[in-house]
């Protein structure tokens, strides 16, 4: 959840993307030829910059049902996008190479979408539904420590998530779903509602980066054919053997043998479990001044706002 790549950071923390602006990555119209703003893609005038997939009332939006190409829905496109941005990523995606993944041609799949952004935008929505809601009888701590983990898992285990989680709005049923889910632990804390936001930002803003780091070193990692391990042992070697850079690390090495952990991974999560903990006792001590709020809160209870 950054400016995400969620719909409830992106309205409170980022005007622009809840304002509709910055949807459009490439930029180029929303007709397959990348021109006008018609289905034809012909239009008089500048072409509007692109709100999102779901604010589009034509769907398909190209000639009659029955000339669309046989066994091809969007669920089978979604599904074959998402198959595609795991294996190759973001930046080898294509209708193109989407096409001959499904075995049609490229002009088949504008019976569905009108742009590859559609496509991008459907498939961040689809991979939100891996996210399982938080327990309804669960103290907000717990609920708030399972969306964190499922949000961080998800991260890493589609890294293509994390640029375009703050490219567009976020409003697919998926997404929103996850966002109503958060807002609903976020108001369980008690925090006056000025401050709720906050820590939502705070909180998903942290995992965010979190998640994004630890994706793109795993996804690092398996390119090599090496372990995290293998990989961590062989970089801090290299900067070892660095004059330069070697005073830094070994200034470190007690900081490193403290935090604990036999494995990249171990320590990882220690250091996520921990700064976790740190963000939720940040919302206790500004519930606790409040007063009746955090004790409505405790009891599970929807509190009563300050007058």
């Amino acid at each position: 959840m950054v400016s995400a790549s969620d719909r409830a950071t992106n309205s409170a923390n980022d005007p622009e993307a809840a304002a509709g602006k910055g949807s459009e990555p490439t930029g180029k119209g929303s007709g397959p030829t990348g021109k006008g703003s018609g289905p034809t893609g012909k239009g008089s005038g500048p072409t509007p910059a692109r709100t999102s997939v779901w604010l589009d009332g034509q769907t398909p939006s190209r000639g009659r049902r029955t000339e669309s190409p046989a066994g091809l829905d969007r669920n089978r496109i979604t599904e074959a996008s998402v198959r595609l941005l795991d294996a190759e990523g973001l930046a080898k995606f294509s209708m193109r190479r989407l096409a001959a993944e499904l075995d049609v041609t490229a002009m088949s799949l504008y019976w569905y979408v009108d742009t590859k952004d559609d496509l991008l935008e459907l498939a961040l929505d689809s991979v939100y539904a891996e996210i399982a809601p938080p327990r309804e009888d669960a103290d907000w701590r717990d609920r708030l420590r399972e969306l964190a983990r499922s949000y961080r898992e998800l991260l890493v285990r589609h890294i293509w998530i994390s640029p375009l989680a703050g490219t567009f709005l976020n409003i697919g049923p998926n997404s929103v779903l996850f966002s109503s889910a958060v807002m609903d632990v976020i108001r369980a804390t008690g925090l006056p509602l000025e401050r709720q936001t906050g820590a939502l930002a705070a909180v998903f803003q942290f995992v965010y980066g979190f998640g994004t780091v630890e994706g793109h070193f795993k996804a690092r990692c398996d390119a090599t054919g090496l372990t995290q391990d293998a990989y961590h042992r062989h970089a801090m070697g290299t900067i070892r053997a660095q004059p330069h850079l070697r005073a830094i690390v070994e200034s470190s090495d007690d900081l490193m043998a403290a935090r604990g952990g036999d494995t990249v991974e171990e320590m990882r999560e220690r250091d996520f479990v921990f700064a976790l903990d740190l963000l939720i006792a940040g919302i206790e001590a500004k519930c606790d001044r409040t007063g009746p709020a955090t004790t409505a809160a405790h009891r599970g209870q929807q509190p009563q706002q300050p007058q």
